[in-house]
């Protein structure tokens, strides 16, 4: 039996693309999440392994929907063979079934790891970059320093409990918590 796996990272993405392709493979059952990949915790991946029987074939759209690192990838494969279940990527043309594929499979995903690898340290050289330009990166902080102010006048008074001060000020208690020094026991 082909089963399918359908992976996009964010609710805003689309699994249509990946689900046609998959349908259009033969894939008799096709498990769809959204969930980064870099999560060690993925459901329909562990519903897919526990449904998965010795001759199964799991078929992705691509490796990267598949395993969030290339330890991860291989991790799985070995996991594959052992239980003598076979995968298939779509866009990589990879088919484990064959000795050429798992030769594949394993160049693939060692290219993989180096383009995450390059990536990843083009990002660190653009945001030092950016640093060293005087830009700091990141989202504004919600409690700014006129909120802070308000928000330890407030405490100070004691008339109000840190989720009506929160909505007061438009954050969250646990920002207020964060916030201050020594978190809730700074409230003592």
């Amino acid at each position: 039996m082909k089963l399918g796996l359908a992976r996009v990272s964010t609710d805003g993405q689309d699994h249509s693309l990946q689900l046609d392709a998959l349908k259009a493979a033969g894939c008799e059952r096709i498990f769809t999440e959204t969930i980064s990949g870099t999560k060690a915790e993925r459901p329909e991946l562990r519903k897919l392994l526990d449904h998965a029987r010795s001759g199964d074939v799991i078929v992705v759209y691509s490796l990267s929907r598949l395993a969030r690192s290339v330890r991860h990838l291989i991790d799985l494969s070995e996991e594959f063979q052992r239980r003598e279940i076979g995968l298939m990527s779509l866009t990589e043309s990879i088919d484990t079934t064959t000795p050429v594929g798992r030769f594949l499979f394993h160049l693939l995903a060692s290219l993989s790891a180096l383009e995450v690898d390059t990536l990843r340290a083009r990002t660190r050289a653009g945001l030092l970059a950016a640093r060293a330009r005087g830009r700091v990166g990141g989202r504004p902080k919600s409690l700014d320093p006129v909120k802070l102010t308000v928000v330890k006048t407030l405490l100070g008074e004691g008339t109000l409990t840190v989720a009506e001060i929160a909505e007061h000020v438009q954050v969250a208690p646990s920002t207020i918590y964060r916030a201050l020094k020594g978190g809730r026991s700074a409230l003592a």
